[in-house]
């Protein structure tokens, strides 16, 4: 299809270049502040991970051009580079224009700049993308720099932006000052199904459409979303190839492609606790229906929460077919557990009769004729996230804490022993 029959003067999502517009979302607003605590701090040295397409590389250079122009700044393309390379494209950047020299002369001449300008203004910010490919020598030479002191902390401030996670080179004892320096370790997560329909009416508005919501309706948004997993540079690359694609207006869903997807650069098997919680994550919603209809709907504000027949849960319905203490959901870290209580009639997900079970964004728990929708775009793994299971320490004590709580109801509830009650009758 022609832009203009699409009501645009440009294209929304060019895959090049500079992008037609910066559309905020709450991952990568977290992300710039992490950045400009990292330039504020007086050791500032921060990790920036997300897998290819998850917008690093237009959140890096937003950032770059917000600052003061009197901030000194280098970025680096970390692919293949050794010493000599690493060291030159910083000088050059930093205004130096110098012919080939020794690595120490280059080494010298950075560490002179950077402790004038550290004295002077404000210490430079070297930025690394892909610094997973930086050659062994040009890892030892960031650690050189990053030891560089001046008066009031660090002679300067660094970024290391990756596509996989940087445990491995972090805990390498050669890497030793950088790690100890590490402000942040922040891991990019995808756009919420709402944060995506945003995403692509605004870039929609931005190229002169007055009406996004004909170009792309809420279906085709959430298709796209479910296509992507959420991630901008595959949101862009799967909206033009179905703008391109569609014969007429509005696009349909069935111009939709499905891509291979990345992995969120947390799921590594190796990655600290913490370092997922430096993205917010907003806590899980639930909505509870039967036939069709909302019964209620709740925030998981809570470490667990109760599904049940009795009054005493937190999520309380009134049915026969439900058992007066039926299921337990368990938050731990970033993820929710679903626990079967050995109810009568079972817990169910997706239609699937489960135990113990590790919920996604978007599952469905049924409970008797009631069903649970579980959201949380951040639950993306079924498995074993994080490496936690169902033995970790904190789930199982959760666990026996509820036990004991309701050994302890059941036994209130029981009657005590009396002569009076009647016996049964054979």
């Amino acid at each position: 299809m022609e832009l203009g029959a699409a009501g645009l003067s440009e294209q929304p999502f060019p895959t090049h270049g500079k992008p037609l517009a910066i559309i905020p979302y709450q991952s990568q607003r977290a992300a710039l502040d992490m950045l400009r605590d990292t330039l504020d701090h007086p050791t500032g040295l921060s990790l920036l991970q997300g897998p290819a397409l998850s917008g690093k590389s237009v959140l890096i250079r937003s950032f770059i051009e917000s600052l003061d122009r009197e901030c000194a700044v280098a970025l680096v393309d970390g692919k293949d580079l050794n010493t000599t390379r690493l060291l030159l494209s910083v000088l050059h950047q930093f205004g130096y224009d110098i012919d080939l020299s020794s690595n120490n002369e280059l080494l010298g001449l950075v560490r002179v700049f950077a402790l004038q300008q550290a004295s002077t203004s404000a210490p430079p910010l070297i930025i690394v993308e892909n610094t997973q490919e930086l050659r062994p020598s040009a890892l030892r030479a960031l650690c050189e720099l990053a030891d560089l002191r001046e008066q009031h902390g660090s002679a300067i401030k660094m970024v290391l932006a990756s596509d996989c996670s940087l445990r491995k080179i972090m805990d390498a004892p050669a890497m030793k000052c950088i790690s100890r320096r590490v402000l942040r370790n922040f891991h990019l997560h995808p756009l919420t199904c709402d944060e995506t329909c945003d995403y692509l009416h605004q870039k929609l508005i931005a190229a002169g459409t007055e009406f996004p919501a004909f170009v792309f309706p809420k279906s085709v948004c959430e298709e796209i979303w479910h296509a992507s997993a959420g991630w901008p540079g595959i949101i862009d690359r799967i909206a033009l190839l179905a703008l391109s694609k569609a014969d007429c207006l509005p696009v349909h869903a069935d111009d939709i492609e499905h891509p291979s997807l990345p992995v969120g650069t947390w799921n590594d098997t190796d990655i600290l606790e913490e370092q997922v919680a430096d993205v917010p994550h907003a806590p899980p919603q639930l909505v509870v229906t039967n036939n069709g209809s909302v019964i209620q709907e709740l925030t998981m504000d809570n470490v667990r929460l109760l599904v049940g027949r009795s009054d005493h849960n937190d999520i309380a319905i009134g049915s026969r077919f439900i058992s007066r203490h039926h299921a337990l959901l368990v938050r731990h870290g970033a993820t929710t557990f679903l626990m079967d209580l050995n109810s009568t009639n079972g817990t169910f997900v997706n239609s699937r009769r489960i135990s113990n079970h590790v919920l996604m964004h978007d599952d469905v728990i049924t409970v008797g004729h009631h069903k649970i929708k579980f959201s949380d775009p951040f639950a993306t793994t079924r498995g074993r996230p994080d490496g936690v299971d169902f033995t970790d320490t904190t789930v199982m004590k959760t666990l026996e804490d509820m036990r004991s709580l309701l050994t302890k109801e059941n036994t209130v509830m029981l009657p005590a022993a009396t002569e009076d009650l009647p016996t049964l009758r054979t």
